[in-house]
């Protein structure tokens, strides 16, 4: 059993404020009571804002936000499967502070040996206006988290104090045992919405399947830190009631890559096609230079073929998350935009073209 509350209704005002003083967030004020709401819509976390009363006035955060295990046991498994709890903990505990990208900042982060049990209590962003997937987002929206992409990218491109990392480091045989998985994945992917999904879009998908052993088997060298869910479902916009544009959460599948990967899955599956389409060279030309003004010189025409293959990060993610966390309606409905997306995207400049150039 972990020593640390690992659902929001076992969180206590004792074990809390004991946390918050050790963080600094509080002083000598003690929390008389804790009462707590689900938020957010993630299916590999559970999280909940904390609303904290005290002995004194203006003593401390008045809330703050949890993230925990998922309760769903199919979630919870392949979380634990492919390491996403450490990761996340990892990032807060020991990255974050190494790059540019606006999180929460963290209070207590701890997590068990066996890596499936973790606490996060961080800073409460509200009031703030949360990503929606299925609704895209402005340009406005677009613009200020591709700003955020290059902070993270950045900081961290060549950087052997972050690629070097011990736990970002592959697992041996992790690739092939997702790319072993992958058919099964679309197996069910091609059962659960074959007649949803367009004829053109589940065609792509079928045929990335057919090239799975190539897209997960890649030894391309990594470059940088990525997001690796760089969508906006894990953003939150106008934080703090407006004072701040932006924040990137969720970090349960950070990695090392290129960050055209982040690009690519965000321009596909994260903003929607009529988006992307009307203001996809502004975004590109937006990262580029934001990444060159922080030292990383890039162009459009130099990036192209990563942006393309950042694509296929999106059609694979959904095929795969859909098969093997917890299935629900709004996940579906997820599931389905990120695929269009995607699709659309590697359809129009032939992103399993670029795969294959890339093999």
């Amino acid at each position: 059993m972990a020593d640390f509350p690992t659902q929001p209704e076992a969180v206590t005002a004792e074990w809390l404020e004991a946390g918050l003083r050790t963080s600094g967030a509080i002083g000598p004020a003690r929390i008389r009571s804790v009462d707590w709401e689900a938020i957010g819509t993630g299916q590999v976390g559970d999280s909940a804002r904390f609303t904290l009363a005290y002995d004194q006035e203006a003593a401390g955060p008045a809330t703050v936000a949890g993230k925990f295990p998922a309760a769903d046991q199919v979630s919870r498994g392949t979380a634990a499967a492919f390491g996403l709890y450490a990761k996340e903990v990892g990032f807060y505990r020991e990255l974050r502070q190494q790059v540019g990208v606006r999180v929460a900042v963290p209070h207590i982060a701890q997590i068990a040996e066996d890596g499936v049990d973790f606490v996060l209590i961080f800073e409460d962003l509200g009031p703030a206006r949360g990503g929606n997937q299925l609704a895209s987002c402005s340009l406005e929206d677009a613009r200020a988290a591709v700003v955020q992409a290059a902070s993270l990218h950045a900081p961290s491109w060549g950087n052997a104090a972050i690629l070097g990392t011990p736990w970002l480091q592959s697992a041996p045989g992790q690739a092939e045992q997702v790319r072993a998985l992958y058919p099964n994945a679309q197996a069910i992917w091609r059962e659960r919405y074959a007649d949803q999904l367009e004829p053109e879009y589940m065609a792509i998908c079928e045929e990335l399947n057919d090239l799975a052993g190539s897209y997960f088997i890649r030894t391309a060298e990594p470059k940088c830190l990525i997001h690796g869910d760089f969508r906006l479902d894990n953003m939150l916009f106008d934080i703090k009631g407006g004072a701040e544009p932006i924040a990137i959460l969720d970090w349960q599948t950070v990695a090392l890559g290129n960050g055209l990967t982040d690009i690519g899955y965000f321009l596909g599956c994260g903003i929607g096609a009529e988006l992307r389409r009307a203001h996809e060279a502004e975004l590109l030309d937006l990262y580029c230079g934001e990444m060159t003004a922080r030292g990383v010189a890039m162009t459009r025409d130099g990036v192209w073929d990563d942006y393309r293959l950042g694509a296929l990060h999106g059609i694979s993610t959904a095929v795969f998350s859909a098969a093997y966390v917890e299935r629900t309606p709004r996940g579906d409905e997820n599931f389905l935009s990120m695929a269009r997306g995607a699709c659309d995207l590697a359809l129009e400049h032939d992103s399993l073209g670029a795969l294959r150039k890339a093999c």
